[in-house]
């Protein structure tokens, strides 16, 4: 993005002020096969820790759905009188990927709070999506909010919530694998990356884009980036690490290492990089799943760390204690979650202050 551009929004990073935190109550039992009892109780478990430090506002299906809700959260003593219900039907639940992108309006003297809407076609791989893609319509009416539909070339611009990270200066991070690539799950076939950037810095104001090259086994969202690196602060990035050799994804994070060795961030100068450990390889069935520790959700006072019973757990969490001074670091078993191909992350969505 040229410097005589104007910015007119600005996405937050995550560790900036929650108002609240956005989740899907799980309901699809094709993607926790004869998991859901215990992904329930996860979800119950993630709600209890934010709602004792900022809003939780939970999307259910029906009114069924919230009572189930409201049982598993019962049994964990939630606080209820920090939680909202609001009935707006998904096909999944995966709402960091589907679900609106809060960003503040430079233009405005309070700096109104804005959704742009990104277009959600299922990861490029799954047909069922249609519910999930009108949620950012949806609750910009519901929160009376501005929406902005993000566009490229007259068409909606698809991007997935997971597929990016920012630092809130104007650096974003993402990969190759999967917002470039045109044959496996093409997001925008034919798109290049000067206009993907051009297109960030538009309507998040990116000015400066990192891009690595690709996600590790198992993920079937083809190369999100909250499985591999992410922002902590302003200058600082945590990449996971894979220390055996013989592992596929010694390969490629070691890849992407090697490119974050030469970024720069917006104002020119180098990131610090701080490496997490890879847990070892965890399957369901035949199935290799995307487990990682980069996969956290940093909320107003905490930060909700996946752990898999891996004896890299303590390493983990110790790593982002000395990241995160302010913060309680808090694990959260997260196996049974995993078997949807998805994490802490994946099933949160920050709405800034």
């Amino acid at each position: 993005m040229h410097k005589k551009d104007l910015i007119h929004y600005r996405m937050p990073a995550e560790w900036e002020p929650h108002k609240a935190t956005w989740f899907s109550w799980p309901h699809n039992l094709t993607d926790w096969p004869g998991k859901m009892s215990a992904v329930q109780k996860v979800y119950a478990e993630l709600v209890y820790k934010l709602a004792a430090v900022e809003e939780v506002c939970i999307l259910v299906n029906s009114g069924i759905h919230e009572a189930r809700a409201r049982k598993y959260l019962g049994q964990v003593r939630a606080d209820l009188a920090n939680i909202s219900f609001h009935h707006l039907q998904t096909n999944r639940s995966w709402i960091r990927d589907y679900g609106p992108t809060f960003v503040s309006d430079n233009r405005t003297k309070r700096k109104s709070k804005r959704i742009i809407r990104f277009s959600f076609n299922g990861w490029a791989r799954y047909p069922a999506h249609k519910k999930d893609n009108s949620v950012p319509l949806k609750l910009a009416d519901r929160l009376n909010l501005k929406m902005i539909s993000a566009k490229w070339k007259n068409s909606p611009l698809v991007l997935e919530g997971g597929s990016i990270d920012v630092n809130g200066f104007g650096t974003l991070i993402t990969t190759e694998e999967c917002l470039l690539d045109q044959k496996t799950q093409p997001r925008n076939p034919g798109i290049t990356k000067i206009e993907i950037e051009k297109l960030f810095g538009k309507y998040l104001g990116i000015t400066h884009v990192i891009w690595l090259s690709r996600g590790i086994e198992g993920d079937d969202t083809h190369g999100h980036v909250d499985d591999i690196c992410r922002f902590v602060d302003r200058q600082t990035l945590v990449l996971a690490m894979e220390t055996n050799s013989s592992d596929v994804n010694a390969a490629i994070l070691a890849e992407n290492m090697e490119r974050l060795k030469h970024v720069r961030l917006e104002d020119g100068s180098s990131p610090t990089i701080v490496t997490l450990p890879m847990p070892k390889p965890v399957y369901f069935k035949k199935w290799r799943l995307p487990a990682s520790y980069a996969n956290f959700y940093i909320a107003n006072k905490t930060v909700l760390v996946p752990i898999f019973d891996d004896p890299a757990d303590r390493k983990a969490l110790g790593v982002l204690s000395e990241l995160f001074h302010t913060r309680d670091i808090i694990g959260i078993h997260a196996v049974d979650l995993l078997v949807g191909l998805g994490g802490l992350h994946c099933i949160t969505l920050q709405e800034p202050v």
